[in-house]
């Protein structure tokens, strides 16, 4: 009996050495593998930087964008192509077309001043018509959730709770990769009011309508360096490979945040349900 206890008073001591605690984790090493796959993404992502603006991109610029640049200019006034884009930004998100090459043309056009001043208002009304035109079919958007559960549990959270909590959900959702002009018509389904979700909306669209206006700037530079016949000095390619990786990194940040926080929020739901 006493041996036993002599037996058992060894093992206690032996583990006081190791201070009574665990093996460290391996998990505590995954800080570190994280930050070697950042490096190492953003190497390649400014190596690919680099190939696009130095060979693909003036080849493209070349034979696609500076034309239809150039006609651009020509044909168009900046206020009647302001009309215009305006009545694109409002009108193409009601018809599933993606705004985008509006947006850049904006870009192009008006720098980011005018350019955002220009954006903004108008996909706030190209964001509200799918919302209204939505409310008329909202069982058929009904049968199509369905159909989809998980991106449509992801919707719903938007439904949900007070004002700030669909305000929230729905700036979340705008900053995620989810599907664009789907929401703009599937919101209405998810019974949130119009104040949260056209605020959300608006604060959701202005990291994209940013990195947007940055691309179309960035095409125009590359176009007047392609149609004046020079190569771009070490210091230009440098700076817009810094800003295009910049760019990159930011909005893959942010998609990252976005898709933890829908996430964190979906649990939250769980929770308070349970």
């Amino acid at each position: 009996m006493d041996d036993r206890n002599g037996d058992y008073v060894r093992l206690m001591n032996s583990e006081e050495v190791f201070g009574g605690e665990e093996p460290p984790s391996p998990r505590k090493r995954r800080p570190l593998f994280w930050w070697l796959k950042i490096v190492l993404f953003s190497i390649i992502g400014i190596a690919l930087a680099v190939v696009f603006i130095i060979w693909v991109g003036p080849f493209l610029l070349k034979k696609e964008v500076v034309p239809i640049l150039d006609w651009e200019i020509r044909t168009f006034s900046p206020r009647v192509l302001g009309v215009f884009l305006f009545a694109s930004l409002v009108l193409f998100p009601s018809v599933l077309l993606p705004s985008t090459p509006s947006m850049w043309v904006a870009g192009i056009t008006f720098g980011y001043g005018f350019g955002f001043m220009l954006i903004l208002p108008a996909m706030s009304i190209g964001m509200s018509l799918p919302y209204f035109i939505g409310s008329l079919f909202r069982h058929k958007i009904n049968m199509w959730m369905e159909k989809w559960p998980e991106k449509a549990a992801f919707m719903r959270l938007a439904g949900d709770g007070n004002w700030f909590h669909q305000f929230r959900a729905v700036f979340l959702l705008r900053i995620s990769p989810f599907p664009f002009v789907i929401y703009n018509y599937a919101a209405v389904a998810t019974n949130v009011k119009y104040g949260p979700y056209i605020l959300g909306s608006m604060a959701g669209v202005v990291p994209e309508i940013f990195v947007t206006i940055y691309s179309g700037i960035l095409i125009r530079r590359l176009a007047d360096a392609s149609q004046s016949h020079h190569s771009m000095s070490t210091t230009e390619i440098i700076y817009n490979c810094v800003g295009f990786s910049m760019t990159t990194a930011a909005t893959v940040a942010i998609t990252i945040y976005a898709k933890r926080a829908l996430k964190k929020l979906q649990s939250e739901e769980e929770l308070l349900l349970d």
